[in-house]
């Protein structure tokens, strides 16, 4: 499979892994690649969040410097791998991911026999269910950046709204979500605006993209299987930050606390990914925690530290 140099530039490549056709046409996901300088510890694969792609040069650095080849997998639909006729982030069941990572993984542990997986948001919910089913030979750890484990919702909503949406994302999948996106939290990251990121508003607009009711059934679903218990076979590290609120918060609350998830749910559920759950949150991070404003950034890295010297080595 040919290596090209990726749209971040050098020493970034990229590689387009074709995927099965699905009810739209061509499917592709796509591999971005770091690799360290000499005899690497391991490979580290990254997962994104909704609404995403692989930007966050600085992530990748932290790990090469530390001797860890880094990966990160654009999914099917979203960023690098979003063709013209698809519609964005759209899947109506979690597993048909298994694709995209199998064959990630595949390219990866060719090259190393030791992968830490790490994702963010969706990514660590789609992450956590995948290493559950399938338990790829060569994991050696699981790193979540405020996965989405619940529902940020009232219990109305978490069980009443659920049944809706099972009905209803069953029979008209492709249906729009109404719901409220200020843009705030974007806005809060990006250089433009109110951040110190740069990254391509059409893979990560400032609005998000839309939700429609097959694919928030299968979140729900994906919840649903979570709630029952999982077993990814590996020490996790599950990061956060210690507060939650929303969009219509000012911008300085806005950019040091989570706006999109509830920490206290992500800090509920994590104990139900497996037998070796670390849980650490950070005061003044962000929904991503590693492009929280500093200190809050620097604290979020030298958690993850501890965590790597002491379960990785």
């Amino acid at each position: 499979m040919e290596e090209t140099t990726d749209v971040l530039g050098a020493p970034y490549v990229a590689r387009t892994i074709p995927l099965a056709a699905d009810e739209e046409g061509e499917v592709v996901a796509t591999l971005v690649s770091r690799r360290a300088p000499g005899t690497a510890k391991g490979a580290v694969l990254h997962v994104h969040g909704f609404a995403d792609y692989f930007f966050q040069t600085h992530l990748a650095d932290w790990w090469v410097e530390r001797g860890w080849d880094f990966h990160a997998v654009d999914l099917r639909k979203y960023g690098r791998s979003w063709l013209p006729h698809q519609t964005p982030t759209y899947v109506a069941d979690l597993a048909t991911y298994d694709e995209d990572l199998d064959a990630a993984y595949r390219l990866v542990a060719a090259e190393q026999e030791r992968v830490v997986l790490t994702g963010h948001s969706t990514g660590g919910l789609v992450l956590s269910l995948w290493l559950d089913r399938v338990r790829p030979a060569g994991v050696v750890g699981l790193v979540l950046n405020s996965p989405w484990l619940e529902m940020n919702a009232g219990p109305l909503l978490r069980t009443v709204g659920t049944t809706v949406i099972d009905v209803v994302g069953a029979r008209r999948p492709m249906r729009v979500v109404s719901r409220e996106v200020t843009g705030d939290y974007a806005r809060s990251l990006h250089r433009d605006h109110d951040g110190e990121w740069d990254f391509d508003l059409r893979w990560k607009p400032l609005a998000s993209f839309e939700v429609r009711t097959g694919w928030l059934r299968a979140i729900r679903r994906a919840h649903a299987r979570l709630h029952r218990g999982l077993d990814v076979g590996v020490p996790v590290l599950v990061q956060s930050s210690t507060r939650s609120t929303t969009e219509k918060a000012p911008m300085d609350v806005v950019s040091s606390t989570d706006v999109v998830l509830d920490v206290d749910q992500i800090r509920r559920w994590a104990p139900s990914l497996g037998r070796h759950v670390t849980i650490a949150q950070t005061e003044g991070a962000m929904h991503d925690v590693y492009l929280s404003r500093q200190p809050a950034r620097d604290a979020a890295f030298d958690e993850l530290g501890r965590w790597v010297g002491a379960y990785l080595g």
